[in-house]
């Protein structure tokens, strides 16, 4: 009995996506947190293969009941933004760190000229401000090397220009103060 009830679910959830039609075969989704290409869709199930060569079953009735985002929909719309982090301290003024993030956009395969890069200042933290660039692809199924390529770019740009990349937490090198640790032998009430 309850099993021939989550199959007529799915059956039914099958049904309304067909007419819904959020997504087609070979579009590029993501479904309950799962990103994949969509190999197939059942009467009982939606198929996903994911960047990785996974492939992954949805029962239909998740499917119609979980947000769904096409990315392929938002390609034929302009494209589908990428976009990675990096802070930087405050002695480095913030227009060289625009400079030289849009300089790292730039020599991204599969990211577009147009919309150009753009970069946000995402917070004022207490050693560092934190920058996001955010870049526009044709191919989200590419998120991953894109972002990949992206980090080497922004560590090339930054190592050149003598730039240090302070992510994820601000660490200090000390210039000759002692240290808050008690010498050898004594105890922090003979320190005093």
């Amino acid at each position: 009995s309850l099993g021939s009830t989550s199959a007529v679910g799915n059956i039914v959830a099958g049904l309304v996506l067909t007419y819904m039609r959020p997504f087609v075969s070979d579009d590029f989704v993501e479904i309950s947190g799962l990103r994949g290409t969509v190999e197939s869709r059942g009467t009982f199930s939606t198929r996903l293969k994911t960047v990785t060569n996974e492939i992954i079953s949805i029962p239909n009735a998740s499917v119609s009941t979980n947000h769904i985002i096409n990315f392929s929909r938002m390609v034929e719309k302009g494209g589908v933004n990428v976009g990675t982090s990096v802070t930087i301290g405050y002695d480095v003024p913030w227009r060289k760190v625009h400079e030289l993030l849009i300089a790292a956009a730039a020599g991204v395969p599969d990211v577009l000229e147009n919309p150009p890069p753009k970069v946000l200042q995402l917070s004022l933290d207490d050693f560092y401000v934190k920058y996001k660039l955010i870049v526009t692809t044709k191919y989200p199924e590419r998120r991953f090397p894109i972002r990949s390529n992206l980090h080497q770019n922004i560590q090339d740009q930054f190592t050149k220009a003598d730039i240090e990349i302070l992510s994820p937490h601000y660490r200090s090198n000390r210039d000759g103060e002692e240290t808050t640790i008690p010498a050898r032998g004594k105890s922090a009430s003979e320190e005093s």
